[in-house]
């Protein structure tokens, strides 16, 4: 009898490969001389390509967080609990320092380094990412109330996980998470409704509801409400400094297009205890200093999308077979992947350049509108360079065991999250209203790479061209802004990047010459040194 199931010409996916040898990450540190601290980037790198920690991912994914509003005996605990794999997860991101140790962290380069890491460990599993993004996250903020700040900044640092819901004085270590959205105003804070209401002992007093209330077992929460004086930010924790549980309601568990290992839910808050941080009125600046911080983790998770798509995709070619040739030799094939591989590059130098930037204050003005613009970009090409890597595997790419669907439905979070396409446009030009040197200061920094490549001192022109008429530049903002992300991923290749991948950057993302999908560069392009730079090295 012939055999019915051999099985060949199946591209077996690599594992031992260590992420953090992906050229965009080594070049980065080594720019801006941080290769000391390349070590624990590659450890970070080693645990996540195991077979252990990619099955921690599928079992998360595959059972998620279940809400408990009630015991068996009628008190209502509010608690979510989730698989064991998510609290393993967690445990091996606080020991890397993914969370709030950078801002304990005497080294040079901490933002940098833990960037790094949180490219190379976020490949296992985006949905625990949430709670350690806003434990890194919650920091500048918190510092608006210096009490408090001196309470849990340590703990917030602190290398362990402790999910246990007790109070903060009585944690070695803690989770924060943020709690802002309401149904009728979405990213208009200002529309909120949840009122806060001053205690004679300084305390305050809140009730509402809010929307969307990631990771909802974290220990505090930043989230903003109406006073007398206007928007507050506040801190709302879930356990009371007596130990009994604070008025902090769950109503329900959102079912997300997305990751599923981690819980979104609605909080109702019910004259739910909390601090003040910051001035009363004066809550969107306060909390904006948390949320600058998760816009660029948004960037830097799209980057880690990307990087992976690309490098399964590449893997994939690499080993399989149609038509009588490798996928990888075919030319069609060959655009495809080097196109895709230049956007994760491109978007990879950047995130990891914002990163840097955040290790020198100095240069916050920087800082401030170049992350406006990458987190728009960035996020915004996440969805179609997930939709075009899935596509490279035909259809094994299309089932769930390829984890490639995973990669697909995350990719529009991280474009939503912090402000969706429309926000984070608008974001940028607000910056420039309110701050006009800046944009000043972003085209000083681009031109650093003047009279290098022609193409793009053509397009840094006609960028400039684009502020001439500001006052239809809320109608024109994708547009304006895109083309700030793009001459800015230009300008840091041209100076920082390999020169093939610079000259495919400028040949396509800076000229006409460049289709309305991925696979149409242009010819004369080194696309094999494209290639092989995004081929990991199993």
């Amino acid at each position: 009898m012939m055999p019915t199931h051999e099985v060949f010409n199946q591209a077996i996916a690599p594992v031992g490969y260590n992420p953090a040898d992906y050229p965009a990450i080594v070049e980065a540190l080594t720019r801006e001389g941080a290769l000391d601290r390349l070590p624990e980037v590659q450890e970070a790198g080693a645990l996540a390509s195991t077979e252990h920690a990619l099955e921690l991912g599928d079992l998360a994914e595959e059972h998620p967080p279940i809400l408990k509003t009630h015991d068996r005996y009628g008190f209502r605990i509010d608690e979510v609990t989730y698989d064991p794999s998510y609290h393993e997860l967690m445990r091996t991101a606080t020991s890397l320092g993914l969370h709030g140790s950078p801002w304990a962290d005497d080294k040079p380069h901490p933002h940098l380094a833990r960037a790094a890491k949180m490219l190379v460990w976020g490949q296992v599993d985006a949905g625990h990412q949430c709670p350690i993004s806003m434990t890194y996250a919650v920091v500048p903020a918190l510092r608006a109330n210096p009490e408090l700040s001196a309470l849990c900044e340590p703990k917030l640092a602190a290398k362990a996980y402790d999910p246990k819901l007790a109070p903060l004085a009585d944690k070695a270590s803690l989770t924060a998470g943020m709690s802002m959205t309401e149904k009728q105003g979405g990213s208009d804070v200002r529309a909120n409704t949840t009122r806060a209401i001053a205690q004679p002992d300084g305390t305050y007093r809140l009730t509402g509801h809010k929307w969307f209330t990631s990771a909802p077992m974290c220990d505090f929460f930043l989230t903003l409400a109406q006073t007398e004086a206007g928007v507050t930010c506040f801190a709302v924790p879930r356990i009371l400094p007596d130990g009994t549980r604070n008025n902090f309601f769950l109503q329900r568990l959102k079912n997300k297009l997305g990751n599923h290992s981690n819980a979104s839910s609605e909080v109702e808050y019910a004259e739910a205890f909390a601090w003040r941080v910051g001035d009363e009125g004066r809550g969107v600046p306060t909390i904006i200093e948390m949320v600058n911080m998760t816009r660029l983790d948004c960037t830097l998770g799209t980057a880690t999308l990307m990087r992976l798509g690309v490098q399964q995709a590449a893997w994939h070619a690499s080993h399989r077979k149609a038509f009588g040739a490798y996928l990888v030799d075919q030319p069609a094939m060959q655009n495809v992947l080097a196109d895709l591989a230049v956007e994760a590059e491109a978007a990879n130098m950047v995130a990891l350049w914002l990163a840097a930037l955040t290790d020198r204050p100095e240069e916050s003005a920087l800082r401030r509108i170049s992350l406006a613009v990458s987190k728009y970009y960035v996020c915004k090409r996440g969805p179609v360079h997930a939709a075009e890597a899935l596509e490279c595997f035909g259809g094994n790419g299309y089932v769930e065991e390829s984890r490639m669907p995973r990669l697909y439905r995350e990719a529009p979070l991280l474009s939503v999250w912090e402000g969706s396409g429309n926000v984070a446009a608008l974001d940028t030009l607000r910056a420039m209203a309110k701050q006009p040197e800046t944009l000043g200061i972003f085209f000083e920094e681009v031109e650093k790479a003047a009279g290098t490549d022609a193409r793009l001192d053509e397009a840094i022109a006609g960028l400039k061209a684009q502020f001439a008429d500001f006052d239809t530049a809320q109608y024109r903002a994708r547009t304006v802004v895109g083309s700030m992300a793009k001459v800015l991923q230009g300008s840091l290749l041209v100076r920082h990047g390999h020169s093939a991948v610079a000259d495919a950057f400028c040949a396509s993302r800076l000229s006409d010459n460049w289709g309305d999908v991925f696979g149409t560069l242009p010819t004369g392009l080194d696309v094999g040194t494209i290639i092989d730079r995004a081929v990991p090295k199993a």
